[in-house]
């Protein structure tokens, strides 16, 4: 991971930051990177025995089982934060879960946000996302396709100055801080290194400019600050 990758070029102020999903791997490279920069990040978790790993990046560990929390409950939760990024997932399996925690809890985590007021929304989805996602419904991962295409859906349904992250096939490969945004598909590798998904998150988090924007991306060439310009 490349702190500095996401540095270059951008006015960094101390906000405070909401991650739900946070003992993810994803999530724990995120609130090392927003930590490192002096924010303050309340890492929401279901299992208290992860307390431990997210202190370890800086955070602050707080248990809230999304799943089954109301509105109401992720709302208190959530008050007092300028942002709030879902980077939870039932991680596949059950499809019942699937649609309660990627679909209906992420839902809720919005409608929590505008009732709260934190006004900023980082949704992290995956590249291929939406309702055409052309998944066959007969595959495992038809429910999680469904899921995502129905909260990113809502999402842009809001009020919320919303971003959605759209990267491609997640690995553990050291992150470059170099990506390529909207790559067509079917042409090239669609790896993204978890750390790339993390330093893309924390960089849009400095740019409100990003608001209104689906952001598709893969480990490439370009440094993310440059990636990340909007296409004149």
């Amino acid at each position: 991971m490349n702190p500095a990758a996401h540095r270059e070029g951008q006015n960094v102020s101390m906000t405070r930051i909401a991650i739900i999903g946070g003992h993810g791997k994803v999530a724990l490279h995120l609130s090392a990177l927003l930590t490192d920069e002096g924010h303050s990040v309340t890492s929401f978790i279901r299992n208290p025995e992860h307390a431990g790993d997210v202190a370890a990046t800086g955070a602050t560990p707080s248990v809230l089982d999304v799943e089954n929390a109301t509105t109401a409950e992720i709302a208190d939760a959530l008050r007092g934060h300028d942002a709030v990024v879902w980077s939870a997932g039932a991680g596949g399996g059950n499809p019942e879960r699937t649609y309660a925690v990627d679909r209906d809890a992420a839902i809720r985590s919005m409608d929590a946000a505008a009732e709260a007021g934190v006004g900023r929304y980082i949704m992290v989805s995956y590249l291929g996302a939406g309702p055409d996602h052309g998944v066959p419904a007969d595959n495992g991962f038809f429910p999680y396709a469904e899921a995502k295409a129905a909260a990113d859906e809502y999402l842009r349904g809001t009020q919320l100055a919303w971003t959605i992250l759209g990267p491609g096939s997640l690995t553990d490969k050291p992150g470059t801080g170099r990506i390529d945004v909207d790559p067509a598909p079917g042409q090239g590798s669609r790896e993204t290194s978890r750390s790339n998904a993390a330093i893309v998150a924390a960089a849009v988090l400095d740019l409100p400019e990003t608001a209104g924007r689906i952001i598709e991306f893969r480990d490439g060439t370009l440094p993310v600050s440059a990636a990340l310009q909007p296409v004149a």
